[in-house]
């Protein structure tokens, strides 16, 4: 019986954080329209020839893909097509100690622009129309590449049974600074005991980071 009453009061979160997830996303939209505008201006100004918008093509929930939104924060790549591709084969799922984005220096193909929107997470503000679309929640692992997760042992599947997060439990302990296998750990935790509790615990160490501009890349 508590079992039953277990998986009930897991369904009901899962259910009202959807409509808890649209109406902060539009209430999120409104009020940061004013910023949004003036990004949006300044990466037009910085790069008048290219998209403001970035899309690119990220794994949801079940495995399925979608089309997330950022504000473009890297220049034109000169590689044929415009896009840099990332190729991997690994015979045993993602190893523990790969990491995506290093720490180490700065990416050559961010802008001086980019590179501050990137400090304080402003290049993911459009992300929160991918929350209004329900492609994605406000809290919950961040979602990566196909390139990445085509890849996924059956263990680090587990990231894939949530929608993808705006911010996550993975990325308020350390954000772009972690490996692999760190960041495995704290969405495995994520999965397995979200809450309400842990939801707005996760926004207000967000908000702390985006404020100092802590461990972005």
């Amino acid at each position: 019986m508590e079992q039953k009453v277990l998986s009930v009061s897991k369904y009901e979160y899962k259910r009202v954080k959807r409509v808890v997830d649209f109406i902060l996303a539009l209430i999120g939209i409104v009020l940061l329209s004013p910023i949004f505008l003036v990004v949006a201006l300044v990466i037009k100004l910085d790069s008048p020839k290219e998209k403001v918008i970035f899309i690119q093509t990220r794994t949801g929930l079940q495995n399925r893909p979608f089309q997330i939104f950022k504000f473009r924060s890297m220049r034109k790549s000169n590689q044929p097509g415009g896009a840099r591709k990332h190729v991997y084969d690994w015979a045993n799922g993602v190893p523990d100690d790969f990491v995506f984005k290093s720490s180490i220096g700065r990416d050559p193909q961010v802008s001086a622009v980019g590179a501050f929107i990137r400090k304080f997470s402003l290049d993911e503000l459009p992300q929160l129309f991918n929350v209004v679309r329900g492609d994605m929640s406000l809290v919950g692992p961040r979602p990566e590449i196909p390139a990445i997760t085509d890849w996924y042992s059956s263990a680090q599947q587990i990231r894939l049974l949530v929608k993808p997060g705006l911010t996550g439990w993975a990325q308020v302990n350390g954000r772009s600074n972690m490996n692999h296998g760190q960041k495995m750990v704290y969405d495995s935790e994520y999965v397995q005991n979200m809450s309400w509790k842990l939801d707005c615990k996760i926004i207000v160490m967000t908000v702390k980071q985006i404020i100092l501009g802590k461990d972005a890349v």
